[in-house]
């Protein structure tokens, strides 16, 4: 099936042969389902603290943070913005010239409120010797838009989120990036002032990622008093998967092998990399201005409070599960701790004689922990924490799109829409194992709940294969507390009009 030229193409790649046979194999199978047992709700796998146990918890992440762990922060920031930007697209490639769609109106109703607003004014002014006013008032429209996605003005349409100004303040504007270099400072500080901040960017942004940073970082170091240890990783070649025809055979374009990338699971392999006790994960595009940023930062130290406290519990338990110095209640302590407090449930397990227990027990509880935040459902786009079953017969806490539900049984259908919660990417995870040493993270990966989806390529369909997501399957063998969080917390933007809610403005 493969060429000697294939070959050394995967070789290059650093893919084998068999990855490549397996994933034509999912291509051929499909993705099976999960099994549900409910939707997570308060008092069902949504943990709720109570103000005692806020405070605790506070006081828990405060207390870590005096140690010499090491806290980074993680933020996917790959990829062009062009979606944020679809519906201006359309309108730049329309028949007609004055807006005519609500979003269309809604835009240039508002222009002078987007943060890049002085930015566009000044190339109208370069390139077409008119500010945005003039320009409106003669109907030029699409000059304005043009200014806005394409090169000769701020190339908006082809740069990602984290470059793009999202925030205005009295002195200057505000990018994502910056933001994220903020909160980094509010909340993930280490007891050396240093705070460490990870992006995962593309290779054709990195240099501007960078000169940004460089620009910007010694500026919040000043203002926060903090020094910063800021890095940057792309999304492995090798984690790219093959395409297939419609007959599940490679995709080749002029004979050569197609890849594509292979989703934010793929992001996985980068978080393996960091040298990190505590890693928090945030969506680049989930900012919001200082004046908001009280929530934020009170509900990221919370989940971590949580998170560090029950790490700390897990590690005083797997000490004692290996002296083998325990007795019968102490099993059954640490045991109703797995069933209830990280809701990792096995039907059987108090009928299992102490030895297997304590063989079980020690299997659940020597992972990676994650504590990911919940807002109630508003009806946003987005995966939601479901009791699902894995493949030992133990029902856990979950994440899952709604690719991995099958909408044709009525039962699992209805569990999904009445789902009254839903993820909004807000995870802080602890990765490292009770002796200080990483987890092989790659090793916690379902890779049976990847999604095939489908595109085109020249014209001509072709099936793509997605990675078992990185907060939904490549974390599926994980330890997972949910936590509800308020609605204030979730700001995404994902089209250009979002930026002019109030949360942003």
């Amino acid at each position: 099936m493969f060429t000697q030229a294939d070959k050394d193409f995967l070789l290059r790649k650093g893919i084998t042969e068999e990855q490549i046979n397996e994933q034509l194999e999912h291509f051929r199978q499909g993705f099976p389902y999960l099994q549900l047992e409910a939707a997570a709700s308060v008092g069902k796998g949504i943990l709720v603290p109570n103000d005692t146990d806020t405070e605790n918890y506070l006081k828990a992440w405060e207390a870590y943070k005096q140690t010499d762990r090491k806290i980074v922060k993680f933020v996917p920031a790959s990829g062009a913005a062009s979606r944020m930007f679809k519906n201006m697209f359309a309108f730049l490639n329309a028949e007609y010239d004055v807006p005519q769609t609500d979003f269309e109106k809604d835009y240039f109703a508002h222009i002078h409120y987007f943060a890049f607003y002085k930015d566009l004014n000044e190339a109208c002014l370069k390139n077409e010797q008119k500010d945005i006013d003039t320009l409106m008032k003669e109907g030029q429209y699409k000059a304005i838009v043009a200014n806005m996605l394409e090169k000769k003005g701020l190339n908006y349409g082809s740069l990602p989120k984290g470059l793009l100004k999202f925030h205005r303040y009295e002195e200057d504007s505000r990018t994502p990036l910056e933001e994220h270099l903020v909160e980094g400072a509010l909340y993930a500080k280490g007891n050396d002032n240093c705070v460490h901040v990870h992006f995962t960017v593309s290779p054709e942004h990195k240099d501007l990622f960078m000169q940004l940073v460089n620009e910007k970082a010694p500026q919040y170091a000043d203002e926060y008093q903090v020094t910063y240890d800021i890095t940057f990783s792309i999304q492995k070649p090798s984690t790219d998967t093959i395409a297939a025809d419609l007959s599940n055979e490679p995709f080749r374009v002029d004979g050569k092998l197609l890849f594509r990338p292979g989703g934010h699971g793929s992001l996985i392999e980068n978080l393996n990399d960091l040298d990190a006790d505590i890693v928090f994960i945030k969506n680049i595009d989930n900012v919001v201005p200082d004046k908001l940023k009280d929530d934020t930062v009170k509900y990221k130290n919370l989940i971590a409070g949580v998170l560090v406290s029950t790490q700390a519990k897990i590690f005083e338990y797997l000490k004692l599960l290996e002296t083998g110095q325990y007795n019968h209640s102490q099993l059954q302590e640490i045991a109703h701790f797995v069933q209830h407090d990280i809701c990792c449930r096995k039907q059987d397990i108090f009928q299992l004689e102490d030895t297997d227990l304590a063989i079980y027990l020690k299997k659940k509880l020597n992972r990676p922990i994650r504590v990911c935040g919940m807002v109630k459902n508003v009806g946003e786009p987005g995966g939601g924490p479901f009791l699902a079953y894995n493949q030992d017969g133990t029902v856990s806490l979950q994440i899952l799109e709604s690719t991995q539900i099958d909408m044709s049984d009525p039962a699992k259908k209805a569990m999904f829409e009445k789902g009254t919660h839903f993820n909004p990417v807000d995870l802080v995870c602890g990765i490292k194992n009770y002796k200080g040493e990483p987890f092989d993270l790659p090793k916690y990966v379902d890779e049976t709940t990847g999604f095939i989806s489908s595109k085109s390529k020249d014209g001509r369909e072709l099936k793509a294969l997605e990675r078992p997501g990185l907060w939904n399957g490549a974390m599926s063998d994980w330890n997972t507390i949910f936590v509800e969080v308020p609605l204030s917390t979730f700001n995404p933007v994902k089209t250009v009009n979002d930026l002019l809610r109030l949360q942003h403005q």
